[in-house]
Formats: C-alpha cells, structure tokens, sequence
C-alpha cells in the first residue's frame, strides 16, 4: 500500500485515539512495523496499527520498571508484545513476591534471575514435586533420588518415578 493511502485510511479508523502526542519517529515506526508484518493487507495493517498504538499508550504508563525492561529487550520493535509480555512479568513478579516457601523461591530466582515468568513457572513446578515428593512411599528411591538432586525436587519426582515404576 502506498504510504499516503495508509496514512489516509490510518486517520480514519483511529479517530478515536489520540495520536497527536506520538513522536513521528514513534509513528514511523510503527507504520514501517505493520507494512513489513503485512504488505499487502491494508486491514491487517490498520488492526496491527491500532493495537502497537494502544499498547504502547499503555507501555507509557507501566510503572514496573523491571517487567518494563525485560518486555522491550524480549520485543523492541513490537509494542502489542511489550503490552503482553510486561503483563505477564509484571502479574509473575507480584506472585514470586508473594510466596512463603523461600528454598523454592530462591530456587526459582536462581535459575531465572530476570524473568519471572519463568520463575512462576519453575516455582509451581517445584512446589508440585516437592508435594508429590512428601507422599511417596518407596524410601529407597526416594532417598536415591534425593540424594541425585537435594535441591530440585521436579528432578527428585523424575529420579523416583523411573527408579520406583
């Protein structure tokens, strides 16, 4: 599509939302990021168009700075994803702060220093085995199995699963 027909149909479908406190450069760049993503798909373009300027008016007013910085290193050029992935790290880093169990905690945040996604998941993950590890009844393999890995319990539940099965 031609920039001026873009621009022109842009205008039109986001009379809603204020663009005029976007830098140009800000525009350009997202005008260049829908015209790659779809060429020759001036719907797709106006869509992806109007979901990087939602999300990244909501980017501007992110307050974790850390899911902030991990969403733009994760997605730079992509402002739906920042929205996305910040989302998610920041909900993941209120829920890594929030637990009690501090060997898995650490556990967790050892594995995965800057992503807490990944430490959500890694953290639930070790809780499960850990539980699943209080109740087994085959104590030769569990002491094997603990033995193998004192600290990572999803392993333990792996080791004593294959040893006691």
């Amino acid at each position: 599509m031609k920039p001026i027909l873009f621009v022109a149909t842009l205008s039109v479908c986001l009379a809603g939302i204020a663009t005029a406190d976007l830098s140009p450069e800000i525009k350009s760049e997202m005008q260049e990021f829908v015209e790659l993503k779809y060429p020759n798909d001036t719907r797709m373009q106006q869509f992806t168009y109007k979901q990087q300027l939602v999300a990244y008016k909501y980017l501007e007013k992110a307050k974790d700075a850390d899911a902030k910085d991990f969403a733009e290193r994760a997605y730079p050029e992509d402002y739906a994803m920042q929205k996305f992935t910040y989302d998610q790290q920041a909900a993941a880093k209120r829920y890594i702060q929030s637990i009690d169990d501090e060997e898995l905690k650490t556990f967790s945040m050892r594995a995965y220093p800057e992503d807490y996604a990944m430490q959500k998941f890694t953290y639930d993950q070790q809780l499960s085995a850990k539980q699943y590890m209080a109740a087994v009844d085959n104590q030769a393999a569990k002491a094997k199995a603990v033995r193998q890995y004192p600290r990572d319990y999803a392993m333990q539940k792996f080791t004593y699963d294959r040893l006691a099965f």
